[in-house]
């Protein structure tokens, strides 16, 4: 903002939303943020705050003022925007492999497009390694390899396959190599855990919740019920795996709504210090079954709050269990730091913080646009292992556009928003829905839950309750609820 000559100090870029009748919420390009009283608020726009007061210092100290624009407050300004977008210095930094497209279930919201157990859909060995080689490239020093499916568990050799080439070659390009698997576990064995031990390979499975959630959700393709296998895979890998070794994801439908206290509670039970309650992903079958099976963002919305407020409790009783989106917004908006969260970033994660690798070879620039393939569009291909390289695959125009393009800075209805900082955009989502990578996210179903979720984080820091902020500060800091009590 034009600072007139007359005036005593001159505003710096910031956004405003009123949280509630009386307490404007600001932010700035940087994430700071301050809560003001409708008439502070006024104050600070016409140019009436008290010179020298509390809140013009603390207005100054978190850059939404200054009275003189000079170059230390503009560097400062540079150092902390790039610490926020630090992640984009790891460029590409998760690669996942898709070993196989068959699977074993067939879960009502399969977004992968799963198939018949006797489907010839399978990666190689020839495919595999050329995979390899082309996520070596990256420049990231650390590079995870997430195994997925279809069941990866069915393609068991090449994932011993990748692994053994992976950390033969990886050491001799100065690169860390970290593994994944995402499997349902009901295909574990001793042969396999062991191996997974030994590799230091993490799982992450799948549960939705008690037994009469999961199988309502997730069948085995002859329609016999999975829960019981699940939990005694999960009771195997306890022998073999610490508990940060092995995480799980739920997918929430319409029937998962109305048991968000039991969905929790199971996680609990199994011993699980996360959980993300997660909204359906409309690609594949689940687009299919969308009437079925899905709902409104504003019921997700509800949902996903007492959700959290149950969560809040549990850990309130000496319980720590994080909700995993919460988590990584409360560390942006309280710390200085971002994180690599694909799904929600400005300019957008997918190709940039990670790609995903078909069974067939052909290059996405994440789940979402490999879906999007699998349903017949293949407009974000980047490319396949065995005709492109490197370069070819990571620097064509179509994932130059797709990162320009998401910017949100020059967004319509981002550039002003005031969760803009801590927010992201999944530009595949808005191109299945509307043709268009930029879309209008004031109208989008995802901004409406993430911008909701934001503004609710948003209140309860505001309340500044002590037995709710000592939860907040345990998930950022990563310690128990009992240590930021005496700390």
């Amino acid at each position: 903002m034009i600072n007139p000559r007359n005036q005593p100090y001159r505003h710096l870029p910031f956004q405003f939303h009123r949280l509630n009748k009386n307490c404007v919420l600001i932010t700035n390009l940087v994430g700071e943020y301050l809560f003001l009283s409708e008439e502070d608020f006024n104050k600070l726009i016409l140019f009436g705050l008290e010179n020298k007061s509390d809140l013009y210092f603390r207005l100054m100290a978190k850059h939404f003022i200054a009275e003189e624009l000079s170059d230390s407050i503009i560097e400062l300004l540079s150092i902390k925007y790039r610490t926020k977008k630090n992640f984009l210095t790891n460029f590409t930094a998760l690669h996942m492999f898709v070993v196989t497209l068959r699977c074993n279930h067939q879960c009502v919201y399969c977004h992968a497009s799963s198939k018949d157990l006797d489907d010839k859909c399978d990666m190689n060995k020839e495919t595999a390694k050329k995979a390899v080689d082309i996520a070596l490239e990256s420049p990231s020093n650390v590079i995870k390899i997430e195994f997925q499916g279809g069941e990866p568990l069915l393609n068991f050799e090449i994932i011993k396959f990748i692994v053994e080439y992976a950390t033969t070659i990886g050491p001799q390009k100065n690169k860390r190599i970290e593994f994944v698997i995402c499997t349902n576990l009901t295909l574990v064995n001793e042969e396999i855990l062991q191996y997974f031990c030994e590799k230091e390979i993490h799982l992450s499975i799948s549960l939705d919740g008690p037994r009469f959630v999961h199988n309502r959700n997730r069948s085995y393709r002859n329609g016999m019920q999975s829960y019981e296998d699940v939990i005694a895979g999960l009771k195997k890998t306890k022998i073999h795996f610490s508990p940060g070794h092995v995480s799980a994801l739920m997918t929430t439908t319409k029937y998962s709504l109305n048991y968000y206290k039991e969905i929790i509670d199971e996680y609990i039970q199994n011993g699980f210090s996360s959980i993300f309650l997660r909204s359906l992903n409309p690609f594949g079958y689940a687009r299919e079954k969308i009437d079925a099976i899905g709902y409104s963002s504003r019921e997700f919305l509800n949902f996903y709050k007492k959700g959290f407020m149950y969560i809040l409790e549990q850990n309130q009783k000496g319980i720590y269990i994080e909700e995993a989106l919460a988590s990584i917004l409360l560390t942006r908006i309280l710390t200085p730091y971002s994180n690599g969260f694909m799904d929600l970033q400005f300019p957008a994660g997918a190709g940039i913080s990670g790609a995903i690798y078909d069974h067939n070879g052909n290059v996405y620039p994440s789940d979402e646009a490999r879906m999007l393939a699998n349903m017949g569009d293949t407009h974000f291909c980047l490319g396949n292992v065995r005709e492109n390289n490197f370069r070819e695959i990571f620097y064509n125009d179509r994932l130059k556009n797709l990162v320009s393009s998401t910017c949100a800075e020059v967004l319509p209805g981002c550039s002003d928003c005031v969760f803009q900082i801590y927010c992201g955009i999944d530009p595949i989502r808005n191109y299945l829905s509307r043709k268009d990578i930029v879309g209008y996210r004031p109208t989008d179903d995802l901004c409406f839950i993430y911008s909701g979720i934001m503004k609710f984080l948003f209140e309860l820091i505001e309340r500044n309750e002590p037995a709710i902020m000592d939860v907040i500060w345990s998930w950022v800091t990563r310690r128990n609820i009992n240590e930021i009590r005496l700390s």
